[in-house]
Formats: structure tokens, sequence, C-alpha cells
């Protein structure tokens, strides 16, 4: 089913990189969830799935996108202004939430390529990472500095959590202070993020969820499990909680 909602502001972070806050009506969802964007076009409806950047409990949702060249919607979505009309699937849907994270580990790691750095601010932006765990971390890998969406609230929550917030920026392309220069997967096998971060991944410890690019989500996938972590499996609790980004 879809909801008519209202865009009421926007963001442009880079040439092709924007955010979207749509005012719309639609049922309770999870902090880590989707929607559902669409419009008709040429007599067909496009619709594709965006993670909800926003906490629950609002009047809105809030969606961060990349606009590809060829891609049959997002140029539209980047055309959008303050009052333009979109329509929003009625009801959130995704597996990328706390809800499905067991309750071993002490240590909660985030670890984020490009746009799929969204459904981790919607969980940071809730109360229940900081009741649950010992240490968060978030790793949000780009290719350059101005991909970094966000930065300033992530920012934000580093201040706000001095003793328990650990962040890490990953750009690839270009030096940024204090910024890991290699790919996410590399510092992760080398060990570089755990010492950067004073932190040790293990089965004992860590609860780790990957959301990004396939080719990060599998390399850092089989890295987590030869430390001895296991996917996390509803029938079989483990410690790496998985959803990749297209």
């Amino acid at each position: 089913m879809w909801v008519e909602g209202e865009v009421i502001e926007r963001t442009d972070w880079c040439d092709n990189l924007f955010s979207l806050k749509i005012k719309v009506d639609i049922e309770p969802y999870i902090a880590g969830q989707f929607i559902k964007l669409s419009q008709v076009i040429n007599d067909k409806r496009i619709g594709r799935a965006y993670s909800v950047v926003n906490a629950p409990n609002s009047d809105y949702v809030e969606v961060l996108a990349i606009s590809v060249l060829d891609g049959l919607l997002s140029p539209n979505l980047q055309q959008l202004k303050i009052g333009d009309r979109i329509e929003v699937s009625g009801k959130a849907a995704g597996f990328m939430t706390l809800e499905e994270v067991p309750p071993q580990g002490k240590d909660l790691w985030l670890l984020a390529t490009g746009t799929a750095v969204g459904p981790f601010i919607s969980i940071l932006e809730t109360p229940e990472p900081w009741e649950r765990f010992e240490n968060v971390v978030l790793v949000y890998g780009v290719r350059e500095a101005k991909d970094l969406a966000y930065k300033e609230k992530l920012l934000q929550l580093e201040k706000r959590y001095p003793n328990q917030f650990k962040l890490l920026f990953s750009v690839t392309r270009e030096s940024y202070p204090n910024a890991l220069e290699v790919r996410i997967s590399t510092a992760l096998a080398s060990g570089e993020i755990e010492r950067r971060l004073g932190l040790e991944i293990t089965a004992e410890n860590a609860q780790v969820m990957l959301c990004g690019n396939p080719e990060m989500i599998k390399d850092a996938n089989n890295i987590l499990l030869e430390k001895g972590l296991a996917k996390n499996l509803r029938r079989a609790p483990g410690q790496i909680t998985i959803e990749k980004y297209w």
C-alpha cells in the first residue's frame, strides 16, 4: 500500500548524494528498517528501497540516497523540492535492527559503507544501543570526504557519549584527519581498526552489524568468521548480522 507524503526538507551533501525528509503517515517502524519510495514514470510504477535515517516515533521519514546516472528513480528523487509529493510504502520492513541482535556481548560494532550508514544512524538515535552495550563503535567508509553524510551529527554523538561511542571514518581516495586510508575490510584484516579503537573483536565480547556494498560484506564476514565469530541466524544466534545494500 502506498501513502502520499510531502517533502519538507532536503539536504544536498555533494553533487549526487542527498537526503529527503518526507512528512508521511505510515505504520510504526523499528530503527534500522527501510521503506520504499515510488513514482509512476511513463505509466509504470518504479519503487526502490531506502533505509530510514531518523529514529522512530516521528511524523516524517528521512532517507539518504545517491543519484545514479542511469537510475530509473533516483535522478527523479534528486529533483524533488520542498512541497513536492512522493509516494511512500505504508509499512517499513527489514531485519537490520537491534531486535535481531542476540543479547550476548558488551561491544556493538557497526560497519558501513556509503549510504548504508543510514540504518545505523537511526539505531544510534535511539536509547537502546547506549543502554545495552558498554561500547558502541561505528566505522563508516566512503571514497571521498565529501561523501561523509551526517558527519556533524555523528561528531555530536561522539561528544554526547565520549566514553562509550567510538567513531572511525575510512576515506580511501584522499587524506582526511584521523581517518583510515584503506578499505574497511583491509583495516579489519590487518587489525588496524582494533588497534585504533583499543578494542578487540571476539566472539565473547562483540556483536557486529555489517551494512553496505556486497564486496565489503563478503570480505568482512570472512575475516570475522576467521576470528571465530558466527553469522547470526534466528535458528542459530551468532555475532554477525548482515544486510547487503544492493
